[in-house]
């Protein structure tokens, strides 16, 4: 039996236990640094199969590490599980129908990606016990990836030192062994502070907070014209200093969110920002302080590590689907916007990807961003995609909750874990594979070295209710 089928075989024999662990992380919908109850869920899962299990790793509450093994090669398996806010949504339908107003969901699929990473560890652990082998395995629990830099946060708590190479992967609607580059971003709180008065008996003697702020999105409008194309610059305020348009706001807070190629573009785009923010203070009169929220670093690709999970995808090849499954994912797609649908037709009317896609020698770019990065600067990392719900289905949406405990969902998760699984015993049984993938690394950062966007005082922060 090749490696690869006696790993499927693990992974397929715990695959009910997968699935209930992955269906109540749903249900927890925790977002970040708040995933109490996912977290938990997840250590005792490793304890179960043999892990020595870190808990608030890094003096982080909810980040773990689960290890087993000794000596030899350090694999890293990274697992997520923070849900989203203002997502909460019914599961199987095609209806939009919330399950608590304003409440949480899984709109990123991150219930799944800690459980794929799960069984990918959980039949590695099975591996090194069966031949005897020396290896360790970690899966690393990290929360916080939706805008929390929770990687950030453990690998400046010097939690990857001793790492070799990381795997992890990502729910998708494509089948991919990643290659590709994504963006560094920040996210910082601008608060400013005024004097209240009435707005129309003595207006005059009142300091806008929210006049502060308004002034600050004006100017950072403007500031879109003269910043690399590349960048992203988005902004959602936060507090607009109450309900009483006759009181002059006293206080008020805007979250801007900073992305860009690399990370000393997104420092000078912050200073400028920071320094619109000032003019709107010293133009209002009011005071400013400011917070930074979380951050992550540009991902940077590794070749050697994408084209061994490219490998081990076609050897273990993709799930078949059923006519239900196919009808489910059709009446998704239905649900589309005409933009959605037109995506949907123009890549030939596919239901649900069931293809492998070509592998990338160069890298692509994705103009998104994820705390993955900080660990990709510091340790060698691979990452693959799998088809997880219907194709076309945009990230970050009430329809791709609904298909969060579909069986679609469920097949997909279990092949990143066959994938991830089958190229960690691969990197055991191949050292030569590791130290390429390190030497690559050295070459892609040559001459840079890692700089976390979060400030040394900075600490770990849930989102604002």
């Amino acid at each position: 039996m090749k490696n690869h089928e006696y790993l499927s075989g693990i992974i397929e024999e715990k695959k009910e236990r997968l699935l209930e662990v992955s269906n109540q992380i749903w249900g927890f919908c925790e977002t970040r640094y708040e995933e109490f109850q996912s977290a938990e869920l997840l250590c005792k899962a490793l304890e179960e199969e043999g892990f020595k299990v870190e808990r608030e790793a890094g003096n982080i509450k909810t980040a773990f590490i689960g290890t087993y093994g000794s000596g030899g090669p350090t694999i890293a398996i990274l697992g997520e599980f923070d849900a989203l806010p203002n997502l909460s949504q019914e599961a199987g339908t095609s209806i939009k129908k919330e399950i608590s107003k304003g409440g949480n969901g899984h709109g990123c699929g991150h219930h799944l990606l800690g459980v794929g990473s799960l069984a990918a560890a959980i039949a590695v652990r099975h591996y090194i016990e069966k031949k005897g082998i020396e290896a360790t395995i970690r899966y690393y629990g990290c929360p916080a990836e939706e805008g929390g830099g929770g990687k950030a946060y453990m690998v400046r708590e010097g939690l990857f030192k001793d790492v070799d190479i990381a795997f992890t992967w990502h729910p998708y609607d494509q089948n991919i062994a990643y290659n590709a580059t994504m963006l560094a971003t920040t996210q910082i709180y601008y608060k400013f502070k005024g004097i209240s008065n009435h707005a129309s008996f003595a207006p005059h003697l009142g300091r806008s907070a929210l006049d502060a702020v308004e002034l600050m999105n004006v100017g950072v409008n403007y500031l879109r014209e003269h910043i690399i194309p590349e960048a992203r610059v988005h902004y959602a305020i936060t507090n607009t200093g109450g309900f009483a348009p006759n009181i002059v706001q006293a206080e008020a807070e805007v979250l801007y969110k900073i992305r860009a190629p690399k990370v000393n573009q997104v420092k000078e785009i912050v200073e400028r920002v920071t320094n619109i923010a000032k003019g709107a203070s010293l133009m209002t009169e009011t005071e400013m302080d400011l917070e930074v929220d979380g951050s992550s670093a540009d991902l940077i690709p590794n070749v050697t590590l994408a084209s061994l999970l490219y490998e081990n995808f076609k050897n273990i090849g993709v799930p078949g689907y059923t006519e239900e499954e196919l009808k489910f994912a059709q009446s998704i797609q239905n649900s589309f916007s005409e933009p959605q649908k037109e995506n949907v037709r123009i890549h030939d009317n596919t239901i649900i990807s069931n293809e492998i896609q070509p592998f990338l020698e160069e890298a692509d770019f994705l103009p998104a961003s994820t705390d993955v990065g900080d660990v990709s600067w510091n340790v060698p990392t691979g990452q693959v995609y799998t088809s997880s719900f219907a194709f076309g289905t945009p990230i970050h949406s009430w329809q791709l909750v609904t298909q969060g405990k579909s069986s679609i969902a469920h097949k997909g998760m279990l092949l990143a874990g066959k994938v991830m699984a089958a190229s960690a015993v691969d990197a055991i049984l191949r050292p030569e594979l590791i130290e390429k993938a390190k030497n690559e690394l050295k070459q892609r950062t040559a001459g840079n070295n890692y700089v976390s966007l979060i400030p040394s005082y900075a600490k770990p922060l849930p989102i604002r209710k």
